[in-house]
């Protein structure tokens, strides 16, 4: 891969710095992208109102906040992805692990009910996340910022620090939500890793091994949907790291990010065409993921998948995860042109009622 000079002029979107309280003195969120995390959360200062401008019971504040927290692990043989999730009527987390050569995925899942067995985050900046059965136990600790993962569970074994490069900036943006709510995303792509991987009592070096995490939460749609890419990945470039959505978090900015060699590129919109609905046994269809004014124009095509379909009255889930291989380019806010020649990454497509 090769940057090569196109002509561009977009328009270059800029950040603010990063409020210590995401919640003003007012009890209202502050929006736009921020250049940090945000310390705290404040929730409880929130001030939520109904759909009639009705202070909403303590009951709807508590039930209607939801976070998660992910994170995608790429090595030259296997791709780790974990997730914890709090959807406050329960909590639930997966793992999976998947082998490129053999295109071959196993996984574990756990679901803990309401507040049980299971604590997240309340804090991007620090904190701790974890859960815990005799499947094993995964543990995000952040401290400053800087994220710590531990792993036990489908043979992995894993103390792992998520370091970014100097000076790199992590995608950190709240937006308005439905009527009343807002969501708060925080995201990093591309980071180097430090401390200690094995995989079946196997020792894996850590020299090209990269990763990403997500840190969401907030008052989110009853009902929401997304379609997602993210990419970790070493090129010939250096480190190239993405992350783009649509459906979601778009009330104002969106959470459209490029990173190179640690450089956050913030990018605009884009659309996802694919198709969802497919003959049983038919091969999952290549993606084209693309930008209107042409700063992106990329083809995915899976490879693998990590699927879940729950329906439990009050909460439904129709989630896919797909790991394959992405072509196309970027161009980035400089007007380079960055192309992609079967880039492992990940897409996803989901619904939840929560």
């Amino acid at each position: 891969m090769s940057a090569n000079r196109v002509p561009w002029t977009p328009k270059v979107l800029t950040s603010s710095t990063a409020p210590q309280s995401l919640i003003d003195d007012k009890g209202c969120a502050i929006y736009g992208h921020f250049d940090g995390p945000v310390v705290n959360l404040a929730a409880d200062k929130f001030r939520y109102f109904n759909e009639m401008d009705k202070p909403a019971s303590q009951w709807a504040k508590y039930f209607d906040f939801k976070q998660f927290q992910f994170v995608s692990i790429v090595t030259p043989h296997y791709v780790i992805g974990v997730a914890l999730a709090d959807i406050r009527y329960a909590g639930s987390a997966f793992c999976y692990l998947y082998d490129i050569k053999q295109n071959q995925l196993i996984e574990t899942s756990w679901l803990k009910p309401l507040g049980m067995g299971y604590q997240m985050s309340a804090s991007p900046m620090q904190g701790g996340a974890k859960i815990k059965s005799v499947k094993g136990s995964v543990e995000f600790d952040i401290e400053q910022g800087r994220w710590r993962v531990k792993l036990d569970t489908l043979g992995i074994e894993a103390d792992l620090y998520l370091q970014p490069e100097p000076l790199s900036l992590p995608m950190a943006m709240c937006n308005p939500t439905g009527y009343s709510g807002w969501t708060y995303t925080q995201k990093h792509n591309a980071l180097n890793v430090k401390g200690t991987l094995l995989i079946n009592h196997e020792p894996q070096p850590l020299q090209r091994v990269t990763a990403g995490y997500d840190f969401s939460a907030g008052f989110m749609r009853r009902e929401t949907s997304w379609r997602w890419a993210s990419i970790n990945s070493l090129t010939d470039e250096g480190s190239l790291g993405l992350n783009l959505a649509a459906g979601v978090n778009e009330t104002g900015c969106n959470e459209n990010v490029f990173w190179l060699n640690g450089e956050r590129h913030l990018l605009g919109a884009v659309h996802f065409e694919f198709t969802r609905q497919r003959i049983k046994g038919e091969q999952a269809r290549q993606w084209r993921i693309y930008s209107d004014n042409g700063q992106v124009e990329l083809t995915f095509t899976p490879q693998n998948c990590r699927q879940e379909k729950l329906n439990l009255w009050l909460i439904k889930s129709n989630f896919r995860q797909y790991l394959g291989h992405f072509n196309g380019f970027i161009t980035d806010n400089l007007g380079n042109k960055h192309p992609l020649t079967n880039v492992l990454g990940l897409t996803e497509d989901h619904f939840a009622r929560w």
